[in-house]
């Protein structure tokens, strides 16, 4: 639903729709579609789920280990290329390549 003062998206809050831009209320009907809201940020997690991930033969810098997990991240533009993001098989230990 859409706030009829300024046209912006209403939001729920305490059983009302609500405008974050005027302050415009409306009661909650069954007939609003709410949209929940989520700030959360992307978090690698790895426990339990390294048998998912591809491996690779590459050193180490902290145990010398020759094998790691690997994922591909885009922590840049998108003209630029991707960041590769190793965790050491032995010790867990994160570096990157960009």
């Amino acid at each position: 639903m859409f706030c009829p003062k300024c046209h912006l998206l209403l939001y729920p809050k305490d059983g009302k729709m609500v405008c974050r831009k005027c302050g415009y209320e409306t009661e909650r009907t069954e007939g609003h579609v709410v949209v929940e809201e989520h700030r959360e940020k992307e978090i690698s997690v790895l426990s339990g789920e390294e048998e998912a991930l591809p491996k690779t033969n590459v050193t180490c810098p902290k145990c010398g280990n020759n094998e790691a997990y690997w994922i591909l991240r885009q922590t840049r533009s998108a003209d630029e290329p991707e960041t590769r993001i190793y965790t050491c098989t032995k010790c867990g230990h994160r570096w990157r390549e960009y």
